[in-house]
């Protein structure tokens, strides 16, 4: 308990850096808002980087058990298919871009149809089973309007991460102003 109350006098001396913290939060979402297709095109190159790392590191895996594992090729082969994701990503964002909202599209409609499976079948065990089905419903419907209309797809990821920024910043600034009250009192 000691630790705790010693923890929170800290933060409570420090609340200023949780209000920057909430501040810059604040600041990415409202970018993020303002200019998605930048931040799609953020996403996508950090994502390429990670790719190719990834992809580096797991050929590296491959050939270090070569000797031990037959097997060892498809660590190889991981690795490979990583990095030339990496690079499609690096070097054709809209392509890689595009064919991430397809295939999330295709998840949705997928996905969806199989709520709306699970909620008719449960339809005598469960009592509100429409829930499922409405959620199966919905996501369905979102799966098609991505397909129909995939820059929509790749402008609403944008728009969700920089609600969800905005969101952060405001609850990171609410902890920011009570730890300085805190502090005061």
């Amino acid at each position: 308990m000691e630790d705790m109350a010693r923890l929170v006098r800290v933060m409570a001396a420090n609340w200023w850096v949780v209000l920057l913290r909430g501040i810059a939060a604040i600041l990415f979402g409202l970018l993020a808002l303002i200019w998605p297709g930048l931040t799609v095109y953020a996403l996508l190159l950090v994502f390429g980087g990670y790719a190719i790392f990834d992809g580096i590191m797991a050929i590296t895996v491959g050939f270090q058990r070569r000797t031990a594992d037959e097997g060892w090729w498809s660590w190889a082969l991981d690795g490979f298919l990583s990095i030339v994701i990496g690079l499609m990503a690096l070097f054709w964002p809209a392509a890689t871009a595009l064919v991430f909202v397809i295939w999330m599209a295709a998840w949705a409609v997928i996905a969806g149809i199989f709520r709306i499976i699970a909620a008719i079948r449960l339809r005598r065990d469960i009592q509100g089973e429409w829930a499922l089905g409405l959620s199966g419903l919905l996501l369905a419907v979102w799966g098609i309007l991505m397909a129909m209309i995939p820059a929509a797809g790749l402008l609403s990821i944008a728009w969700l991460i920089g609600t969800f920024a905005l969101l952060i910043g405001v609850a990171m600034i609410v902890l920011a102003l009570r730890l300085r009250g805190m502090r005061q009192g």
